[in-house]
């Protein structure tokens, strides 16, 4: 089944679709607002808000790509909750930043380096390892072009290189979560 047929009935129907979107898009979008937050338990609190907001709004959903819609839902209330916050990065890992039941599979210095990173900076990141989404894919989520999102890319990758590289995820920044 593709993801418009998902999508139309999704944008037409009740509970059952809900229930068939969130298992299948509940751990992708868990792990990008994780990946943005860096805060499992806000994450899981952000995507439980993305699938009632996308559950209510459904009738205003065009039934075309599920995916992108979910994900930018994800990823502009994932922003809204760190405007919340306006959180200080002190470069020691929180036991919330890491699933207890999941292990990222990164290190801490990676995690602390990534937590140095701008969200939007994350986001970009994540879903271009993590999920291989297309610089296409990322421009309909991100609201750019694919040739700015390329550079952007570049730019944050060097960045966490830097970060990496330098030892520099150990100290205090403040970000701009704008």
């Amino acid at each position: 089944m593709s993801d418009t047929d998902l999508g139309q009935r999704f944008a037409a129907g009740g509970e059952d679709e809900l229930e068939e979107v969130i298992n299948l898009y509940g751990e992708k979008l868990l792990r990008y607002a994780t990946a943005i937050l860096c805060d499992y338990h806000e994450a899981e609190n952000v995507v439980q808000d993305v699938f009632l907001s996308a559950y209510q709004n459904r009738k205003a959903f065009d039934g075309k790509n599920l995916s992108a819609w979910l994900y930018k839902i994800t990823y502009n209330r994932s922003l809204n909750q760190l405007k919340k916050r306006r959180i200080l990065c002190f470069g020691e890992i929180r036991a919330q930043a890491v699933s207890p039941i999941d292990d990222t599979g990164l290190s801490d210095e990676t995690l602390c380096a990534l937590r140095r990173l701008k969200p939007k900076e994350r986001a970009l990141l994540y879903g271009r390892i993590m999920e291989e989404l297309s610089y296409e894919e990322l421009s309909q989520l991100l609201g750019c072009s694919p040739t700015a999102l390329r550079k952007r890319y570049e730019r944050a990758k060097n960045k966490l290189a830097a970060y990496l590289t330098a030892g520099q995820y150990g100290k205090e920044t403040k970000h701009e979560y704008i």
